[in-house]
């Protein structure tokens, strides 16, 4: 009887347990299998113009989505462009609310693969801050990236993706 309940009580320690180490093991699920990949970011006046590698491109991928829960449209300007690596790039996503009351978003950035999320730096991204839309108002965002010069050779298409998420306002 008194192992059985000294079992039992283990139960909710060893639940516990996986709960607190689930965050952890999740970032390392993503750095291994590239999903959820965090960019950087930079300030514009460190970028050296000289550290542009010319000699090849990469083909990055734009995709955006929102959650179930906000009722915007969002989406790319271009779905994709060839960038040299080192060179500073503008892309325009493009939202609208479509209720006519005020809502509040957050985008959250992935990268793909996740080799290239350290490579891949942003000066301006409407993803660092919330936006609030009033109703049935559109907004042309703009991001200005760069992707470092030191990126394998390996790398010759990147996957940027956003998906809005609702924000309760205050």
């Amino acid at each position: 009887m008194k192992s059985t309940a000294l079992k039992l009580s283990l139960i909710p320690v060893l639940m516990f347990g996986f709960g607190f180490a689930l965050v952890p093991l999740y970032d390392v699920f993503c750095d291994i299998t590239g999903i959820n990949g965090k960019t950087g970011r930079v300030e514009a006046s460190t970028i050296d113009a000289n550290r542009v590698d010319l000699s090849r491109t990469i083909e990055v991928r734009f995709l955006a989505s929102t959650n179930a829960g906000l009722p915007w449209s969002f989406e790319p300007a271009v779905k994709k462009m060839e960038v040299h690596p080192g060179k500073l790039y503008e892309a325009i996503y493009r939202v609208r609310n479509t209720v006519d009351q005020p809502t509040t978003g957050q985008a959250i950035p992935s990268v793909s693969p996740g080799l290239a999320a350290e490579h891949f730096n942003k000066t301006e991204c409407f993803c660092f801050t919330k936006q609030e839309l009033a109703g049935f108002e559109s907004r042309d965002m703009p991001l200005r990236f760069i992707i470092d010069s030191a990126i394998s050779e390996n790398i010759e298409q990147i996957t940027l993706s956003y998906t809005f998420f609702s924000v309760e306002r205050g």
